[in-house]
Formats: structure tokens, sequence, C-alpha cells
């Protein structure tokens, strides 16, 4: 994916996630009694890398293990 320079890559994914959301609660509808709390479908954070895929896969599966001990033990 190219972003150009002139938008930061929070506000692309910012938008993604807005209009993702709205076009899965359009075609799904089963997820507004899911979500009826809450008006977001995704969570709030997200991961950028540029570079190395290889390293770039390292570090995504990093970051899940970590996430995943963390939830264990609370």
């Amino acid at each position: 994916m190219v972003i150009f320079l002139k938008y930061s890559v929070s506000k692309l994914v910012e938008t993604i996630k807005i209009t993702t959301n709205k076009a899965l609660r359009v075609k799904f509808t089963f997820l507004n009694k899911i979500y009826w709390d809450n008006k977001e479908i995704w969570v709030k954070g997200y991961f950028v890398s540029s570079g190395n895929k290889r390293r770039s896969n390292q570090k995504i599966c990093k970051i899940i293990r970590k996430r995943r001990n963390s939830t264990s033990k609370a």
C-alpha cells in the first residue's frame, strides 16, 4: 500500500476502521446486537512497520506472544 505524505498513518488507519465498521454493520446486522454498547468493532491500537518483511513478521509474532503472556497472567 502506498500512502502519500500528506496523510498520516494514524489518519489512514482511522479512516479504514470507520469505513469498514459501518460497512460490516450494514452487511452483517447481527453485529449491532453483539456490539450494542460499543460503537466500534475494532480495537483502538494498530501495528505499522516498514522494511524487511521477514523482520516485520518476527516483530508481529513477538508482540502477539507478549500479549498472550500478559493476558494469561491477568
